[in-house]
């Protein structure tokens, strides 16, 4: 009876092994299906019309199962836009942790005397910090931030100043722009650069009023923050009701001079347009006197930029920014370039004592090579991805993504990420994804190059890193954005 026990015992066992791989097969079957069907779809999208020139490379790895499931030319080295974002806020995740903060420090040189007279100046200490009186937040503000820096000049008895404001921005160099960014990007607020002291995320408001009628000459009436050192000259005219935001500001990092051109809609009044802040810690610095002035501390002399920090500096306060967690999760959820070149450049400077283009880019490959990433036609410049020289291939971004996946700091990293139809930058795109399938995605747009990579957490319960990714389309940025999403819709039907 004990052989025969043992005989069915070992016939229900392969059975058993059977029945698993008929249904296996059945799967694999059903996968390269979808494979298939996803192969003729990128294919048939990349000869359509306004396509056929671009260069369209596209990778999918299934993280769950440690493989790649597809690829479309995914060694072809292509400029990523805003998507090199996700290589800066993850290796600072690595490096910074999501506890780190930047720290502005505030402090006093010279002696005070029994009137309350500081014989000396104050000073500034930038730590590259881009949130410092950000308009976003009540907490960051300018006259939030200034007031609880007054406040701590008043608590070490200071009432009169026989001095200046000064500030010093030496934890970053002294170029805030990387030397390959568009003349044309670099008067705006995208294309505002980064310091050792960035102030109001390096913008400001410029706000027009359109003229009567369509074609008419715009005005310009005002600027915020208010008492903000900018010269403008107005050109721009009146545009359609509804045209929106059409206005490009010119003007240099160091220079008060911006130039405005373009178009306001007809019926608005007070209408917006963010600028790049000319001179953000020299603004910091003279709003800040400007501000203590009129709550009771004079000062007798104008800021002054100073290069080496002073001997003998008391602290009077250390101001933190906000967790790095949530700068990141800023930084790729509205794709903000000044939020990615200080989080770049502060790599740069904690890796090699100075924050720099060059030092970002070493501190990032460095960690690429730590982790045995094959970098192969890789090529990270900036932080934020506005430069015209970063390259990446879609294959070395899928691996990237797998090797985030297995850090400790990965469940931050995930959740960072634009969640598709809801929302940052990735909020309309995808409204219509199947039931139980989530799409974190970092999204990328500049002239001529659109690009999606990130997480999709498919039907079967298994997570895909996946990039898409096209440079040098015909057609216009709609209608490509909707030629990509129908791939990546056909990517989450894998399983």
């Amino acid at each position: 009876m004990k052989v025969v026990s043992n005989q069915w015992s070992i016939l229900r066992t392969i059975v058993c092994v059977g029945i698993l791989s008929i249904i296996s097969f059945q799967f694999s079957i059903c996968e390269a299906q979808q494979v298939a069907d996803l192969e003729r779809s990128v294919v048939a999208t990349h000869r359509e019309a306004g396509m056929q020139h671009s260069t369209l490379s596209v990778c999918v790895y299934n993280v769950t199962k440690g493989k790649m499931v597809y690829s479309y030319n995914p060694q072809v080295s292509v400029m990523p836009a805003s998507v090199n974002k996700l290589f800066t806020t993850g290796v600072a995740f690595a490096r910074l942790g999501s506890n780190f903060r930047f720290t502005t420090q505030l402090g006093v040189r010279g002696q005070i005397d029994r009137d309350g007279v500081l014989h000396g100046n104050i000073y500034i200490i930038g730590g590259g910090d881009p949130m410092l009186g950000s308009y976003r937040y009540r907490q960051t503000v300018p006259d939030s931030l200034f007031a609880g820096w007054t406040r701590a000049l008043k608590k070490k008895g200071i009432r009169r100043v026989d001095g200046r404001v000064c500030f010093h921005m030496g934890i970053f160099d002294e170029q805030p722009l990387h030397n390959s960014w568009q003349w044309g990007d670099v008067g705006n607020y995208y294309g505002a650069g980064v310091y050792g002291l960035n102030f109001h995320e390096n913008m400001y408001f410029v706000y027009f009023n359109p003229g009567a009628k369509l074609g008419y000459p715009a005005s310009s009436v005002r600027v915020s923050p208010k008492n903000l050192d900018v010269r403008g000259t107005c050109e721009v005219t009146t545009g359609p009701e509804g045209s929106g935001d059409n206005v490009v500001i010119y003007g240099a990092p160091n220079s008060e001079n911006r130039l405005y051109r373009g178009t306001v809609p007809l019926g608005s009044k007070d209408f917006a347009v963010r600028g790049a802040m000319p001179n953000p810690g020299r603004q910091c610095a003279d709003l800040f006197a400007s501000y203590l002035r009129t709550h009771g501390i004079s000062i007798s002399s104008n800021s002054m930029q100073v290069y080496t920090r002073p001997d003998s500096l008391r602290v009077a306060l250390d101001y933190y920014s906000s967790d790095y967690y949530t700068i990141a999760q800023y930084t790729n959820l509205t794709s903000n370039n000044v939020y990615a070149e200080a989080i770049f450049k502060y790599l740069g400077y904690a890796k090699y004592g100075k924050g720099t283009f060059a030092n970002g880019s070493k501190a990032v490959m460095d960690w690429f090579n730590e982790k045995k990433l094959d970098v192969g036609g890789v090529k990270i410049v900036d932080g934020s991805g506005l430069s015209s020289q970063n390259r990446v291939t879609t294959d070395f971004l899928c691996r990237y993504l797998v090797a985030v996946s297995h850090e400790p700091f990965y469940k931050d990293f995930y959740n960072s990420l634009a969640k598709a139809g809801e929302s940052g930058t990735a909020k309309n795109l995808l409204p219509k994804l199947q039931a139980g399938v989530i799409a974190r995605i970092k999204t990328g747009s500049v002239s001529g190059v659109k690009a999606y990579a990130g997480y999709l957490d498919i039907a079967n319960g298994d997570r895909l890193a996946f990039a898409v990714i096209c440079n040098g389309f015909e057609c216009t940025s709609t209608a490509v954005t909707e030629k990509l999403s129908k791939i990546i819709y056909k990517i989450t039907n894998i399983y």
